[in-house]
């Protein structure tokens, strides 16, 4: 298999906690063989749910309900309290205090204590006890990893260091024991990330027998997208850049957040040291043609942190002030750009297909709010919530630019005007469905797009579209947003992201708004 080619694209068109030892756990044979995630909402016997003892009452109250023991099925993991005053209590689904993966259960609470729903994926079928038996640890496992995706590691982790005296570690790398779940099976295994820009854009996820060392599974889940300056359209912008010994650097302090925003060039093509040099300028006017697709990735990332942060308070990707870094000019006629895990990376594009791909302020704000999905909602990317995954991003790629109802026309096809990658309000026109009988079981490979990530994201993408047009952008994007940042778990399908839409709606604007969300979801065959 190319390793490389895993990676998912934008134009065809994610730290866990430790804990005992399990192995593999026979299931009994009317198992689900893949639980889809709930969404419990009802009128909960249980009163004055305000504290984390309280909540522990409520799951004993409700033990049936659920089938889950607060004791020992559950680790809470935080409670946040939102602007509307309600309480949401985020739990870990553990086994013998070993986090299932990609697993949440979130209980919901308004101002009065009362619950107001629960969801998330409960795996009520899973194992109470299995047998414990572990036979290397995590940093062994980290070496098995590194020898499935054939890098060397080295490579993966040189360190530059920039003109201003920072040092960059290209190289990320995580691994935490889990319990992991596939065809009713539960087995015991390491959860190993690498992130790198180097030898390629990755970010692999894999999962690791604990027992065996087996490669239960792996993939590259990069996600891709396909002073003053100029961009790559020939408009001049406002940049915010920072001086040092007589040189301004596209470097900017000037955010509410704990980082900066940055941007690189990547001088050497595709297989040099990343993020690469700073883009520099003696006069502080970026106005050469190098200079141009820096000029719109520096531009736009602040214009996309300022969205966020303006319409939602949210600090950077991570609302941690999170560095947002970018390098242009990476690869060779490179026809795509791609968050890393840590970083952006932008293409050239090969002029005919692409142009420069930083100069579309809708990829930046899609390619930057897969971010903020990996550290809020975690949708996996495969399958139905792979789907979702991509369509929040679209559709927070129309909530920054919202002139037109298309993605990527910017910068895709120069010399062909009025096309583009992706329509909310036309899906059909780039080869998507736009509802669920036009809805294509793909396979979970690359070849299937990962279950069609990229293609059946146009039925909840044409969901956006309806709800956007009864509700205009100022409602639907705070509904989208608390969807996203409160209710959305890993696993989320089609059923489950209109239920959390339809939930966010009603919290934040009552019954009215909830109903048209439910009327956009019927129009694609949601009901």
């Amino acid at each position: 298999m190319n390793l490389k080619s895993v990676m998912a694209t934008f134009v065809l068109g994610t730290s866990l906690v430790s804990g005992g030892a399990i192995s593999h756990a026979e299931v009994s044979a009317d198992a689900e063989v893949k639980e889809a995630p709930q969404f419990i909402k009802k009128n909960f016997d249980v009163k004055n749910v305000v504290s984390e003892n309280a909540v522990k009452e409520f799951f004993k109250a409700n033990e049936k309900e659920f089938n889950l023991k607060v004791n020992k099925d559950l680790k809470l993991v935080k409670s946040e309290t939102d602007d509307l005053g309600m309480t949401h209590y985020v739990y870990e689904r553990v086994i013998q205090n070993v986090p299932v993966a990609n697993s949440k259960v979130v209980v919901h609470t308004d101002q009065r204590g009362n619950v107001t729903a629960v969801n998330g994926e409960f795996h009520k079928e899973a194992p109470n006890k299995v047998r414990q038996l572990k036979e290397f640890n995590k940093n062994q496992a980290v070496d098995y990893a590194w020898d499935h995706i054939d890098v060397d590691r080295e490579e993966a982790d040189k360190v530059q260091e920039s003109e201003i005296g920072e040092d960059f570690h290209t190289l990320t790398e995580n691994s935490d024991l889990v319990v992991y779940h596939e065809d009713g099976e539960y087995t015991l295994a390491y959860h190993v990330e690498l992130q790198f820009s180097q030898p390629y854009p990755a970010n692999w996820q894999l999962y690791i027998n604990a027992e065996t060392g087996e490669v239960l599974k792996s993939a590259n889940v990069v996600h891709e997208a396909t002073g003053t300056g100029t961009g790559v359209l020939g408009d001049t912008k406002s940049l915010n850049t920072y001086a040092y010994n007589n040189t301004y650097y596209l470097f900017d302090t000037s955010k509410p957040m704990n980082g900066v925003i940055e941007t690189f060039d990547n001088y050497g093509g595709q297989y040099s040291s990343l993020p690469g040099y700073y883009v520099t300028d003696s006069g502080n006017t970026f106005y050469s043609e190098r200079q141009k697709a820096a000029v719109d990735a520096h531009y736009y990332a602040g214009e996309v942190f300022d969205y966020f942060y303006d319409t939602f308070g949210r600090v950077s990707y991570d609302n941690q002030g999170a560095d947002i870094r970018s390098t242009v000019h990476y690869g060779n006629d490179y026809n795509n750009a791609a968050w890393t895990g840590n970083q952006m990376i932008y293409g050239d594009g090969d002029g005919s297909k692409f142009t420069y791909l930083s100069g579309a302020d809708d990829i930046v704000a899609h390619e930057l709010t897969h971010a903020v999905t990996d550290t809020t909602a975690e949708l996996i990317y495969e399958n139905q919530s792979g789907a979702l995954n991509e369509s929040f991003s679209d559709v927070f790629g129309y909530f920054v630019d919202s002139e037109d109802w298309l993605l990527g026309e910017d910068v895709y096809t120069p010399g062909v005007a009025g096309d583009a990658l992706r329509s909310l309000s036309n899906p059909n026109a780039y080869d998507q469905p736009d509802h669920m009988n036009e809805y294509q079981n793909l396979p979970n490979t690359e070849q299937g797009d990962w279950g069609g990530v990229h293609i059946n994201s146009g039925i909840p993408n044409k969901a956006a579209y309806y709800t956007i047009n009864s509700l205009g952008m100022a409602q639907s994007e705070q509904i989208y947003y608390r969807a996203l940042t409160v209710y959305l778990t890993p696993s989320s399908d089609f059923a489950s992201a209109k239920s959390a839409l339809e939930q966010s709606a009603q919290d934040l604007y009552g019954s009215s708004a909830a109903n048209a969300v439910t009327q956009a979801w019927n129009n694609v065959g949601l009901y």
